[in-house]
Formats: C-alpha cells, sequence, structure tokens
C-alpha cells in the first residue's frame, strides 16, 4: 500500500469525519457509498500520512470502538483538498454551463428550421 488517494476520496473522507469523529467504518461507508475495505484502506492510508489518529473508546453498548481525529497537519489537507476539489468542480460547472448553451442555440436553430 502506497498510502496515495485521490483527491477527491481524500476530501470525501477527511470532511466526514471531520463531522463525525466517532463513527463506524460501517458508517462511514455508507456515508461515502465505498466498501468497509475500501474505508479501512483509506483510514490506514491517512493515518500513515499523520492526517487523522485514531483514538479507542467505549461506545454506548460498551463495547471497544474507535474516533478518528484530524491532525493539524490533517485540517491543513483537508482546505487544500477542499479547494482543489471546488477548483475542479467550478471548470466542470462552466464546462457544462457552455455545453447547455450550444445544445439551447442548437436545439432553437432545430426548431426553426422545422417550422
Amino acid at each position: 500500500m502506497n498510502g496515495h488517494l485521490p483527491d477527491e476520496t481524500r476530501y470525501r473522507l477527511l470532511t466526514y469525519l471531520s463531522g463525525h469523529p466517532e463513527a463506524s467504518q460501517r458508517d462511514i461507508a455508507d456515508a461515502l457509498g465505498v466498501s468497509v475495505g475500501k474505508v479501512n484502506y483509506c483510514v490506514k492510508a491517512l493515518v500513515g500520512k499523520g492526517l487523522i489518529k485514531v483514538r479507542n473508546f467505549k461506545n454506548s453498548r460498551n463495547k471497544a470502538a474507535y474516533a478518528y481525529y484530524l491532525t493539524p497537519k490533517g485540517l491543513e489537507e483537508k482546505v487544500k483538498v477542499t479547494y482543489a476539489f471546488l477548483r475542479r468542480k467550478v471548470v466542470e460547472y462552466d464546462l457544462l454551463k457552455e455545453e447547455i448553451e450550444r445544445l439551447t442555440l442548437e436545439l432553437g436553430a432545430t426548431s426553426e428550421a422545422v417550422r
């Protein structure tokens, strides 16, 4: 395992963990729409990079559970990947907006030709 995660995966996981530190890996998997195995892999990668720390605690059923906390480095990374994610989504939005405008013009021209 090289510990490299795509920006979107890091963004989604860091964002979720910052708001849900005591979520189980099953909860995280369900929220992100991925397998528990992928969550486990990603959590290990984030721990390995020093972006999160894992602590044990007793949950409401008095069972051992884990809490995931972003480290200062993890908080910096969250800002960085959020910015990169937002920048990419703005580019996608602009391209989609251009395509919608082109299709609207094309449809208008086609409608005029049919009349």
